[in-house]
């Protein structure tokens, strides 16, 4: 028998013995005990319907309950009690809090928790594991990585399919947006074209002036006359809208 065909032999019978003995927690003990699975099979268990009460005792029982990766899956099963979860988010790895937060069958509060952990991880992160992160964020995280000052990472949070106008707008409006936000958005296929991005690069001030004036001509003549006419716009662009002003 191969090793990968054993493995889903003992994952078979783990998981037959443990929809037997129900939420009998003493019953469920004595299987755990009698076959001493590995992690991988524990895992592979948790991917499929167990009884809850298995899902609690893997979380608060050593030595199920010091392994994150047993943890993060126990949260991700759609049958963890949300009180349970919610103690162990706190224990995951952030790969696993990303796929929490990303997980709409999981509780709203856990899911929250997730995103609020993840925020307090995020200040000391690697730049390789933010670049991850702002590929697979959810809404409530990509404000703060827009931010990051390293272009990379800017970069990879454009491309989330999360990402929505209206947060990236948010973004460039901040008076101290990063320059690493203002470059990725000239350089995304995806953002440079849409007209409400280009309007903010425009009314940006840290916006690089030669990027600004190349978004002038694609502007329609209430946003050039708000150019024109507003304070606090650098007088090369006014001068620049009221010329394509006067050709319309």
């Amino acid at each position: 028998m191969r090793a990968g065909e054993d493995e889903a032999v003992r994952i078979d019978k783990l998981h037959g013995e443990l929809l037997e003995a129900g939420e009998s927690l003493p019953r469920l003990r004595e299987v755990l005990a009698r076959q001493e699975p590995d992690d991988e099979i524990v895992l592979g268990v948790l991917r499929r319907a167990v009884p809850a009460r298995f899902l609690d005792h893997l979380g608060t029982t050593p030595p199920w309950s010091e392994r994150p990766r047993i943890l993060a899956r126990v949260v991700l099963h759609p049958r963890a009690p949300r009180a349970l979860s919610l103690r162990l988010v706190g224990s995951l790895f952030w790969r696993d809090l990303a796929d929490v937060a990303a997980a709409p069958h999981v509780s709203a509060a856990v899911r929250v928790r997730a995103e609020a952990t993840l925020k307090e991880l995020l200040r000391d992160m690697r730049l390789g594991d933010r670049m991850t992160l702002a590929k697979v964020a959810t809404p409530a995280l990509l404000p703060l990585l827009l931010l990051d000052t390293d272009r990379k990472v800017t970069e990879a949070a454009l491309i989330n399919h999360r990402l929505r106008e209206d947060d990236l707008l948010n973004a460039l409006r901040q008076p101290e947006v990063p320059l690493a936000l203002l470059d990725s958005v000239v350089s995304s296929t995806r953002w440079s074209e849409v007209y409400g991005v280009r309007l903010a690069l425009v009314l940006q001030p840290r916006t690089p002036l030669p990027v600004a004036l190349l978004q002038i001509s694609s502007l329609v003549k209430r946003d050039l006359v708000r150019v024109a006419e507003a304070a606090g716009i650098r007088p090369l662009l006014q001068a620049s809208a009221r010329a394509v002003l006067e050709r319309l």
